[in-house]
C-alpha cells in the first residue's frame, strides 16, 4: 500500500518554519524508502529548495479558510490524504527514527489515534456525559498531534461525523480550546460511534515534555530521545501518564517548547546539515555555542536569582505564545 506523512502549515510563518524543521527530520530518516511527505499549506512560497528538491516531497496548496480555521483544519484530513495509508503528524514535532514501525503498528485501522479509553473524568467536558449522549462505553483520550487513516468509506464516515458535530460543539457540553472547537474531542466521539478506539502506546511512538517534565534529551541526527516523568513524590510527577522514561520516535514540542532548546538547537542543526549541507561536527559546535550553552547559562542564573526577583518585583505575566 502507498504510504505518506502529512503535516499542515498555515497562517503565521512560525507554523511554516516548524513544518520545515519536521520535514528535514523526516528526510534524514527516510532517504531510502518510498514514503512520501506532504505539507498542506497556504504559504508554499516559504518552503526552501532543499525540501522541494526531494522527489518524494509534495506541496498541497490551499486557500486560507478552505478547511476551516485553527484545530478544525484537522477534521478534513480525509480530503487531504493522497495515499492509501496516511500518517498525519503536527508540524511542531521532530523525528528520531523511521516511521515504518508506526505504520506497521497502525495498519489495518480505518482511522487510528494513540491514546487510552476514557469513560469518566474531565477532558474538554464531562466524559461520562459524552459517553451517555452517544451511547458508547468510552471514548479514546489522545493528543491530536497524530492521526492515522486509510482511504475508504469508513475513514470518510468518521471524518464526516466529526465535521457534522462541530456546529453543535458547545451545545454538546464540549469546552473550547484557545477559543476554538478542539478536533480531539470531536474525533474521539466520532471514533467511538464507529466502533474505533485508540491504540495504546508503549512509549516508543509518541512523547511530549508536558507529560514528561523531568527532563528531555534529544538528538535527531543520532536518533536519541529520552523523556522523563519524575517518580512520586516529586511535585512534577504526572500521575495520569503511565511511564517514567520513554524513548519515542515522535517528539511533540507543544505550547512554547518550540521557543528554546532542545527544539531550537535541533532545528538549527537540521538547517545547517540538511538544508545547507554543512559538516555535521562543525555544525554541532556552532549550535552548542549559539543555542545550547546560552540557554544553560540563562536557566541556571534564573534558578539562582528567581526567589530574589519574586521577592522584589513579584511574578511576571505569562508571555503570549508566538502561535496565537
Amino acid at each position: 500500500m502507498s504510504r505518506s506523512v502529512l503535516t499542515i502549515a498555515s497562517g503565521k510563518p512560525v507554523y511554516i518554519s516548524m513544518a520545515i524543521n519536521f520535514a528535514r527530520s523526516f528526510f534524514h530518516w527516510h532517504q531510502q524508502d518510498s514514503i512520501d511527505f506532504y505539507i498542506a499549506t497556504d504559504r508554499p512560497d516559504l518552503i526552501p529548495v532543499d525540501l522541494t528538491s526531494f522527489e518524494r516531497f509534495h506541496l498541497l496548496p490551499f486557500q486560507p479558510g478552505q478547511y476551516g480555521e485553527s484545530f478544525s483544519t484537522k477534521l478534513h484530513l480525509d480530503k487531504m490524504a493522497q495515499t492509501q495509508q496516511t500518517l498525519f503528524i503536527d508540524a511542531d514535532c521532530l523525528l528520531t527514527g523511521s516511521l515504518i514501525p508506526v505504520f506497521e503498528k497502525l495498519k489495518g485501522q480505518a482511522v487510528a489515534v494513540v491514546g487510552r479509553p476514557k469513560s469518566d473524568g474531565e477532558w474538554f467536558g464531562d466524559v461520562s456525559h459524552f459517553c451517555k449522549t452517544f451511547n458508547v462505553p468510552s471514548i479514546p483520550g489522545f493528543n491530536g498531534c497524530l492521526y492515522y487513516l486509510e482511504q475508504g468509506d469508513k475513514s470518510e464516515a468518521v471524518y464526516k461525523k466529526a465535521r457534522e458535530l462541530e456546529p453543535q460543539y458547545e451545545a454538546l457540553g464540549m469546552k473550547l480550546l484557545r477559543g476554538r472547537p478542539n478536533d480531539e474531542v470531536l474525533m474521539a466521539v466520532s471514533l467511538a460511534v464507529h466502533g474505533l478506539g485508540g491504540i495504546e502506546d508503549d512509549g516508543t511512538i509518541y512523547g511530549d515534555p508536558l507529560a514528561s517534565p523531568g527532563g528531555l534529551h534529544l538528538d535527531v541526527l543520532k536518533g536519541e530521545s529520552e523523556l522523563i516523568n519524575p517518580l512520586p513524590p516529586n511535585s512534577l510527577h504526572r500521575s495520569w501518564y503511565p511511564f517514567h522514561k520513554t524513548h519515542p520516535i515522535i517528539v511533540h514540542f507543544l505550547g512554547n517548547f518550540t521557543e528554546h532548546p532542545p527544539y531550537t538547537s535541533q532545528a538549527e542543526l537540521l538547517r545547517r546539515v540538511m538544508g545547507n549541507s554543512e559538516n555535521e561536527h562543525m555544525a554541532r559546535w556552532i549550535v552548542w555555542c549559539q543555542y545550547t550553552l546560552p540557554w544553560i547559562i540563562t536557566q541556571n542564573l534564573k534558578n539562582i536569582f528567581r526567589p530574589v526577583y519574586h521577592a522584589i518585583w513579584g511574578y511576571r505575566k505569562v508571555k503570549k505564545s508566538k502561535r496565537i
